[in-house]
């Protein structure tokens, strides 16, 4: 389908320092370790607790990567389907290829509305496209309405988990941003407002409560959408998005394609797996439902804007591709060791984590100094794997986007095939793998270079100069042996064993 496949690469990020740097500076900072120490290692467990009441969680995790694949393979068939679906129900649906489209579309959608402001559910979505911003250009006033994006949006912050948005932030830190900021978007702070969870919680739904009154357009994303009917479905926990999505009189959802699912019955396996895997939940408090529009009941108008953004570009990579099946649980960032002690902003995307690692460098490309050291922001552990609900491989798509890093360039079609374009940096790396594949395919040419390098071991450096510091500033170099290994065979094994080095 034409117009669905011509996405183009999401925006390259604003200038930010490549995860190396941004995480060396994180790490130096004890609150932000402990913060997030405390918040991973609780979510974590409570999942574990959660996952375990399922005696067949292993067989919904596969039935989840199965659909996942199975509605990827067939998205131009299934995206049609859902236009239908959604213009049957009464519905508007718009396709956006990248961000400048989807915020262009949003903002004329309001425009004609004749507001200037409205109120958001939690979404990824218009985080990645940056619609907050592209709004206020527009002289458009945007509210974040969930708890922890509220915190971030008060605190001039910007989010670094996916589901726990403001996790950097402890208590003390919240109630200082609810005291010197909730007055410049509307209700005030309560007077001597202290930093328990209850009083905060009371503080920001006095807070938002005047605006969900108020406002006239509401934005959301959508965790899925089913196909089959065109209902569009938000899981949640604290009710903000259930009053966003059913009190103003237009609503506007911006959603990735990659989120429809075909069928209803589809979607029962997701509903399982999701809250389990993100809240540690059997299910969400809230789990909202709509089939486009229904006379007296809800918003009178909605649009649907299907997001492009780099996805189709995804989906062209076999081995990339997987990432599209992420349902934004955050099971991997509560397990990643990085993660951990970096924390999120480090990652300069709003997908933060080993799936941020994955995912950004693929919507975005791998020209920038951030995109291209995502894929080397992990120790390949796998601890991620183990826990994502759709069995997502991100260690083996690391490696791949390692692969393509080096190589420079990002995955193109040639004729049937998918390869990697060549590169035209990284010419050192390069150099190296090319003597290395010159001396293992010269075996005379290795074995006199491992004599030599047993005969000077005692000339060898501790640590490796030049840019090789950075590895051996926190490792050890390997001690060479007093002899090469063939060299050991052939004496204690005498001729048989030259027989058998040699094959």
């Amino acid at each position: 389908m034409s117009r669905t496949f011509v996405g183009m690469p999401a925006s390259p990020p604003p200038a930010h320092p490549a995860f190396p740097k941004a995480a060396r500076d994180a790490v130096r900072n004890p609150t932000l370790r402990e913060n997030l120490r405390h918040a991973t290692h609780t979510i974590r467990a409570k999942r574990a607790k959660a996952v375990a009441e399922l005696s067949d969680w292993a067989g919904l995790r596969e039935a989840g990567r199965r659909i996942k694949d199975h509605t990827l393979h067939h998205l131009d068939r299934y995206l049609e389907q859902l236009e239908e679906s959604v213009t049957a129900a009464g519905g508007t649906v718009h396709w956006a290829a990248d961000a400048e489209e989807a915020n262009r579309i949003v903002a004329a959608l309001v425009k004609e509305t004749g507001e200037s402001e409205v109120v958001k559910v939690k979404s990824m979505a218009t985080q990645e496209i940056g619609l907050n911003e592209a709004l206020e250009a527009e002289g458009i006033r945007a509210y974040e309405t969930d708890l922890a994006e509220l915190i971030v949006q008060l605190g001039k912050d910007r989010p670094s988990h996916i589901l726990v948005p403001a996790i950097h932030r402890n208590r003390g830190e919240i109630r200082d941003i609810f005291r010197a900021e909730m007055g410049a978007w509307g209700r005030p702070a309560p007077e001597g407002l202290s930093d328990t969870p209850a009083e905060l919680a009371e503080a920001a739904r006095l807070h938002l409560r005047e605006k969900f009154l108020r406002a006239k357009v509401g934005i959301s994303g959508a965790n899925f959408m089913v196909a089959e009917t065109g209902t569009l479905v938000v899981v949640e926990s604290e009710g903000n998005g259930r009053m966003c999505l059913t009190l103003p009189e237009t609503l506007i959802s911006v959603v990735g394609i990659e989120k429809v699912v075909p069928t209803w019955r589809d979607l029962e396996v997701f509903l399982q797996t999701l809250p389990r895997s993100s809240t540690a939940e059997r299910m969400n408090p809230y789990t909202s439902m709509w089939t486009g529009t229904t006379d007296g009941d809800g918003p009178r108008t909605f649009h649907l804007v299907l997001l492009d953004n780099g996805r189709t570009d995804t989906l062209a990579d076999r081995v990339g591709r997987q990432a599209l099946r992420c349902i934004r649980c955050s099971a991997c960032l509560n397990v990643c060791p990085v993660y951990e002690r970096a924390g999120g902003h480090a990652y300069g995307s709003v997908y933060p984590g080993p799936i941020g690692a994955i995912l950004s460098p693929q919507l975005r490309g791998t020209a920038s100094e951030i995109d291209a050291s995502l894929p080397y922001a992990s120790t390949l552990c796998g601890a991620c794997y183990e826990v994502c609900p759709v069995a997502i491989d991100i260690p083996e798509v690391l490696v791949h986007l390692r692969e393509r890093v080096v190589q420079g360039g990002p995955a193109v079609r040639r004729g049937d095939k998918v390869v990697l374009k060549p590169a035209k940096g990284h010419a050192a790396e390069r150099a190296a793998m090319r003597a290395a594949r010159w001396a293992f395919t010269h075996p005379g040419a290795l074995r006199a270079g491992q004599r030599l390098a047993s005969r000077t071991r005692r000339l060898h450096p501790r640590a490796l100069p030049g840019p090789g510091r950075a590895w051996s500033g926190t490792r050890d170099l390997p001690a060479v042996p007093a002899e090469p290994f063939r060299d050991w065979w052939q004496r204690t094994q005498g001729e048989s064993g030259e027989q058998g080095a040699g094959k």
